[in-house]
């Protein structure tokens, strides 16, 4: 059960597609051992009321959440997080090297009973193959 949660200010929109980043995060999360691929979730949130540091309206942010399953050693959650950043920051760089970004990333487990979960994905999934 990997979900990406991407929160970003509003003011990003007019320096670059958001999709694209949803998109470059949700690949490089596909391509990491480990993270099961029926689970997978990149979703984004818009922000429109934010303040950042000083204030200054061109102050961005970008702040992604993944959120895991229990029970991953932290080794594990380590490896997931030092990709998935890198890949963050890498798809962010034609931002933060032009503006003022701050950009941030956590790793939350899941409580292991407190959570509840139904789809059919992996069933679609592996028709689709067929």
């Amino acid at each position: 059960m990997p979900h990406q949660i991407i929160e970003y200010s509003a003011n990003l929109e007019s320096r670059m597609e958001i999709q694209a980043l949803i998109d470059g995060l949700h690949e490089t999360a596909m391509g990491i051992d480990g993270l099961p691929l029926g689970g997978l979730r990149t979703r984004a949130a818009r922000r429109e009321i934010y303040q950042v540091a000083d204030q200054q309206p061109d102050n961005a942010f970008v702040h992604v959440i993944l959120k895991l399953g229990h029970g991953r050693p932290e080794e594990k959650r380590m490896e997931f997080g030092e990709a998935i950043f890198a890949s963050l920051c890498e798809l962010l760089e034609p931002v933060s090297s032009t503006s003022p970004l701050a950009i941030s990333f956590e790793i939350q487990e899941i409580h292991p009973t407190l959570t509840w979960k139904k789809n059919n994905l992996r069933e679609y999934m592996a028709r689709r193959s067929n």
